[in-house]
C-alpha cells in the first residue's frame, strides 16, 4: 500500500476533527470531509485485501 495513501488518510482525519470542532458535526463541511475520509478508508481496505 502506498505510503501516500496513509498520509492522505491522516491529513483527512485531522481535517475532519478540525471541521467538527470549528463548524459542528452536522455542518456541510464536516459531513463532506467525513465522506471523503470514508472513501479513502474504503480504498485502503481494498488495497489490503489484494496484498
Amino acid at each position: 500500500m502506498p505510503a501516500s495513501l496513509m498520509k492522505t488518510i491522516e491529513l483527512k482525519r485531522t481535517e475532519l476533527v478540525r471541521f467538527g470542532v470549528e463548524y459542528g458535526f452536522s455542518s456541510e463541511k464536516t459531513i463532506k470531509s467525513s465522506q471523503e475520509l470514508d472513501q479513502l478508508l474504503n480504498t485502503y481496505e481494498k488495497t489490503k485485501k489484494h496484498h
